[in-house]
């Protein structure tokens, strides 16, 4: 039963993360932010889709942070710093098909205030 339910999950979260993709794309000026979000780490990367380069990320474990809310928003402050040194100010927001609430909208609502637009 467990291994069932595991299997629908997966297949469930898959469907979500490639409707998500299928719609956007990130260019150099404007990439794409995609977030990992694990139970124990949270991790965030702006990808270059044109060239398939990875700009700039933030990993939580090297922040010394959980996967919780306020986790999230020091990785996004993180994050926008890095980006604001490249001079990207726009960015295409993909949440990787994880639901938008909790630690992906804390995560979202943190770059916002450090000044990316998307």
């Amino acid at each position: 039963m467990l291994k069932r339910v595991q299997k629908v999950k997966s297949r469930r979260y898959a469907q979500r993360k490639k409707r998500v993709r299928g719609k956007i794309s990130g260019t150099e000026s404007r990439p794409r932010v995609t977030v990992f979000r694990s139970n124990k780490h949270f991790y965030a990367q702006a990808i270059d889709d044109v060239k398939g380069h990875t700009l700039a990320y933030s990993d939580g474990i090297k922040l010394g942070v959980k996967s919780n809310k306020e986790g999230a928003a020091s990785v996004a402050k993180d994050l926008g710093d890095k980006l604001k040194a490249l001079n990207i100010e726009t960015i295409v927001f993909d949440r990787n098909g994880y639901l938008y609430h909790g630690v992906v909208a804390s995560f979202a609502d943190a770059l916002r205030e450090s000044g990316i637009k998307f």
